[in-house]
């Protein structure tokens, strides 16, 4: 009875004996460790856990030798190759007052820091939407007067070496506009249709190449990903702006590589999906430094003297118009901005 309990728990329930060696796992353990508990039973401590620092060992030695139950939360571990994410609780099995075995529970939480992560970075930017566009209303109205000023001057100046001044106020008044509407963002929903995601990054491609001829572009696509309904020059435009990004990040030696997979089960905001696209940019380049690392989609935010910091805040509303969203992980000679897009046709339900 106890058994088919444990069994239904989410949580890893594992139960070591006095020499830590595993006598039991739950249904969830074996999910966690992508193992049968047939195989897991018996492994020592080191051979379950891919932990440098032993500190789950320390902790199992420590409630062995005081019967003291330890709480760890955040741990990062590999398990079964991948790394995660993990809270674990360690508490001694009494009977009749002696200890006969550890009890050790596991809770993976990269999942619920991914959610937060989401949430917040999804809240930034509706609030950093709402702030730009106002301001870029707010500069908007002047600088039309601004300009129709100048063109008013300009025709009734003679003196061309005068006019030259007008032209130079028109000029950069028309720059500001084109700074303004980026800002604004696009002012209508996407027009969507069914959309082939390597069409999209070919052309991006070819239109970077074209500019940077001497860093290398590679490919790497899954060709099972099915047709995505998106607004095409929309998905042209978000992903021309981060692989310009990476341009800029690497040197004429750099390499920049466009990658696509299938997820499946993945979760963006509060929804889950069946199928999300992920399509990839990355290179490998300087890096971005981590004190900007959470920073980067915020408008006005970039590290180049010649920059508008306007490119990745874009990028993801566009995104996010699709209902997807960009993440990005970076260090040096390897950064990595991941594209979710959802796979729609009926492919949505709450999380």
């Amino acid at each position: 009875m106890h058994q088919k309990i444990l069994d239904h728990l989410s949580e890893t329930i594992m139960l070591f004996n006095d020499d830590l060696k595993l006598t039991y796992i739950n249904t969830a353990g074996e999910i966690l460790f992508a193992d049968s508990a047939r195989h897991l039973v018996g492994h020592s401590i080191e051979q379950l856990f891919n932990d440098p620092d032993l500190l789950i060992k320390k902790d199992l030695q420590h409630c062995h030798q005081t019967g003291n139950t330890l709480v760890n939360r955040e741990i990062s571990l590999h398990l079964s190759g991948r790394p995660m994410t993990i809270n674990f609780n360690i508490s001694p099995l009494l009977e009749a007052s002696q200890l006969v075995g550890i009890i050790v529970e596991l809770l993976q939480i990269d999942k619920h820091l991914r959610f937060t992560k989401e949430e917040q970075l999804f809240a930034q930017q509706n609030t950093n939407r709402m702030l730009v566009r106002g301001l870029a209303h707010e500069i908007k109205n002047p600088l039309g007067g601004l300009r129709g000023a100048a063109q008013l001057l300009h025709d009734e100046l003679s003196l061309p070496e005068l006019k030259e001044y007008t032209q130079i106020i028109i000029a950069e008044s028309d720059r500001m506009q084109e700074l303004m509407d980026k800002m604004l963002g696009p002012n209508t929903p996407p027009k969507k249709e069914p959309l082939n995601i390597h069409e999209i990054l070919n052309r991006v491609h070819q239109l970077v190449q074209n500019e940077h001829d001497q860093i290398t572009i590679e490919k790497d696509y899954d060709p099972s990903i099915p047709l995505i309904n998106a607004d095409r020059n929309m998905l042209i435009q978000a992903f021309l702006n981060i692989v310009q990004n990476a341009t800029q990040a690497i040197d004429k030696q750099g390499r920049i590589t466009l990658s696509t997979r299938i997820c499946r089960q993945l979760t963006i905001g509060r929804h889950r999906y069946k199928l999300v696209l992920k399509a990839s940019v990355i290179d490998n380049g300087v890096g971005i430094d981590p004190d900007m690392i959470n920073q980067i989609f915020y408008p006005m935010i970039t590290s180049r003297a010649d920059g508008t910091g306007l490119g990745l805040p874009i990028a993801q509303s566009l995104i996010n118009q699709h209902k997807g969203i960009i993440e990005c992980t970076s260090m040096p000679n390897n950064t990595i901005f991941s594209i979710y897009i959802p796979v729609e046709n009926g492919n949505e339900y709450n999380a």
